[in-house]
């Protein structure tokens, strides 16, 4: 019966518990989207967990839509990242990175005039993440196919240089209505090409994506994170239990190491289902975990992994924290996002600095 703190091997990755940081978007890095020494700490922090999955990290410039995300396309990256890595690594912790590029989730103040691409001409309901004065999401372009070959070439190039950088694998970034999304589901999908139509067609760059890692890194150092209840960005499919199920039973055939669900426990979840779809692809559980959740996923052999995002914002030492059922620190949503101060972001103190804090006083 798996615990929190048994060990855990995902493909090549030899985990040394089931607590995993999941990946956070934190607007942290330079205007050139190179990691931070602020950046460094904050990772290094958290390096007890039993693997950090890094915040989505964009494969080029015009792969953005958000200010100071990170990257992975120029040497400066690599080399702001290497630090991350080295410091992680020095915590005896493990750290993959998660790609990522946002399609139609941007506009054309981040991208120098450019209209955002997609799938297909859907445009997004709401206003764009973090832009001020707030304005609304545009009409995207539809990719031509060789513009698709192209953003995948630009996949494989990003992975080659997390590499460079030190980490220990990638994941895909398939979720939260982001472009890899906008071709997997329905309601964004309207191409009548090889690419659109058919759940076939709709998994084709997913796949071809993936395919594109599995080059650099093997399969079993390649993760892919999803979002199954199409519950971000406007997003929708006919029948995310075939789509999903469909995704994940071509890639338990590639053998990838994990895969990632963001989808909160409820009677119609289906996580479980594209666990077995896949054929036994290990899988990481993620959203509104508590303690006891992730006890029992593990303890009933429901999830292989459980993920946590905002308690591990406020809680370097999560892990420890779960174990001892202690209590955790408050979240405080001020300095979450959109700012680069340290604030909010490497200054919540683990359990032992709490203490002796209080011993002090």
């Amino acid at each position: 019966m798996a615990e929190l703190n048994s060990p855990l091997t995902l493909g090549a990755l030899e985990l040394k518990n089931r607590v995993i940081m999941a990946p956070l978007t934190r607007n942290r890095a330079t205007a050139d989207r190179v990691p931070t020494p602020m950046m460094v700490e904050y990772y290094a922090q958290r390096a007890s967990a039993g693997l950090i999955i890094s915040e989505a990290t964009v494969i080029s410039e015009e792969a953005n839509g958000y200010l100071n995300t990170p990257g992975l396309f120029t040497d400066a990256q690599v080399e702001g990242w290497k630090k991350v890595t080295q410091a992680v690594h020095e915590k005896g912790g493990l750290i993959i990175a998660q790609l990522w590029h946002v399609g139609r989730v941007s506009h054309p103040d981040l991208l120098n005039g450019e209209t955002p691409v997609s799938a297909s001409a859907v445009q997004q309901a709401g206003h764009v993440s973090l832009l001020r004065p707030k304005r609304p999401y545009v009409l995207p372009r539809p990719l031509e196919v060789s513009e698709i070959h192209a953003i995948t070439e630009q996949y494989k190039q990003a992975a080659i240089r997390a590499k460079e950088a030190g980490f220990d694998g990638v994941e895909l970034h398939a979720a939260n209505g982001y472009l890899i999304d906008q071709f997997l589901q329905s309601k964004t999908n309207q191409r009548e090409d090889e690419y659109g139509g058919s759940v076939e067609n709709r998994t084709r760059f997913l796949l071809e994506a993936t395919d594109a890692l599995i080059e650099v890194w093997g399969a079993d150092r390649v993760g892919v994170h999803f979002a199954p209840r199409c519950d971000d960005h406007d997003m929708g499919d006919n029948d995310p239990r075939e789509t999903f199920g469909y995704a994940m039973e071509q890639l338990g055939k590639r053998k990838i190491a994990f895969f990632f669900t963001r989808e909160y426990l409820a009677e119609d979840s289906i996580s479980e289902y594209m666990k077995e779809r896949s054929g036994g692809v290990p899988y990481i559980a993620n959203m509104q975990l508590s303690r006891k959740d992730a006890i029992e996923l593990l303890a009933s052999g429901k999830a292989d992994a459980v993920a946590f995002g905002k308690a591990y914002i406020a809680n370097p030492d999560l892990y420890e924290r779960l174990l001892e059922d202690a209590p955790l620190n408050e979240l405080k949503l001020e300095n979450m996002i959109g700012t680069n101060v340290a604030e909010g972001y490497i200054d919540y103190p683990t359990l032992a600095e709490a203490e002796a804090l209080t011993t002090v006083e």
